[in-house]
């Protein structure tokens, strides 16, 4: 690999890293027909393609992958504001996030019958964010950069912080209730995750906590991570299971925390590679997200007749909509004026 400047470096791991989340997010929206099929919109014809264990699969993804997201993407808010100034900032946010929001908002509500902006809720949520940041900014006029390096005990804390808000949250609202305001709807248990996650990412943003990060925080966070991931998996029908299940709400805080921060120092360390195809693919990846849900369900239909198993139906539609979500994404690209906003 050359040698690369720190953006250039920075640029390269973080854009791996949402290629292989936007590919978690199409895997686990593929899953869920083939765990209880609730709220989505294709259930298998077959009742034998069924793979109820995977629930542990989809809760893990929930509780961390949208606030790994939500993470990065405030990562880039601050340099970019300060580099275009409010109204370009906005403008460029518009374009990019409010635009694709509106779009498949109508597309699904009208496909519906009803309002609905579907997985591009993130869209829509991401840019209240940015709109409130630049805002902020405004309003303040001066920005506050922190040379210090992120430690350890900072995401120690953060992450109490938000267990306790999520453990309040979770006692007035349940997991998958959704709280409309037209097409824009967001979850209430969730909330707190991703405005705190965001907040995460400009702070780092502003300090460069990313390629600051040292080895013992980053390592001793993905080790915390993964383990509560694995603690996650292997509870079954039982009082463990029951104790996580009470207070979920800070179990999965930290897990969002400490695995989304070990997973950023892993990418640096060993996911920074660069190349034609990985450049090709972090340039698809926000189009992928964007259309997935209409190339899956096209897979999942023209697949149902087709018996494969059910753990080979699953694979055989992650890797056809996955394939289809990215080639789609960059023959839209070729479409002038298409990439300001895909």
């Amino acid at each position: 690999m050359n040698t690369l400047s720190t953006n250039e470096t920075r640029s390269h791991y973080l854009d791996n890293l949402k290629v292989a989340l936007t590919v978690l997010v199409i895997a686990h929206h593929a899953m869920i027909p083939f765990v209880d099929g609730a709220g989505w919109p294709f259930s298998p014809s077959n009742p034998d393609e069924s793979l109820p264990y995977m629930w542990h699969f989809l809760n893990t993804n929930a509780a961390f992958f949208m606030g790994l997201f939500f993470m990065i993407s405030g990562y880039f808010v601050p340099k970019s504001f300060d580099r275009q100034g409010f109204g370009k900032f906005i403008f460029k946010k518009t374009l990019r996030l409010f635009v694709p929001f509106a779009v498949i908002s109508a597309v699904i509500s009208v496909a519906t019958g009803t309002p609905e902006s579907g997985h591009t809720w993130f869209l829509g949520t991401l840019f209240l964010f940015c709109l409130v940041y630049s805002i902020i900014r405004l309003v303040c006029k001066k920005s506050y950069d922190n040379p210090k390096p992120l430690s350890l005990i900072f995401v120690i804390v953060f992450a109490v912080i938000m267990s306790a808000g999520s453990l309040i949250l979770r006692k007035i609202y349940n997991q998958d209730d959704w709280i409309y305001l037209w097409v824009y709807k967001f979850e209430p248990v969730h909330y707190l995750q991703y405005i705190m996650m965001f907040a995460f990412g400009v702070m780092a943003g502003r300090g460069e906590w990313f390629n600051k990060m040292s080895g013992t925080t980053g390592c001793t966070s993905l080790v915390i991570g993964l383990l509560l991931c694995i603690v996650n998996y292997l509870r079954g029908d039982n009082a463990w299971s029951g104790f996580i299940y009470q207070w979920f709400g800070a179990y999965e805080s930290l897990l969002c925390v400490f695995l989304c921060t070990g997973l950023i120092w892993l990418f640096r360390k060993a996911g920074n590679w660069s190349g034609r195809f990985w450049k090709w693919c972090a340039e698809q990846s926000f189009g992928a997200y964007i259309i997935h849900l209409f190339v899956l369900l096209i897979v999942e239909n023209i697949l149902d007749p087709i018996w494969l198993g059910a753990a080979g139906k699953y694979l055989s539609v992650l890797i056809l909509a996955t394939a289809g979500s990215f080639v789609i994404s960059w023959l839209l690209r070729l479409i002038p004026g298409v990439k300001k906003v895909l």
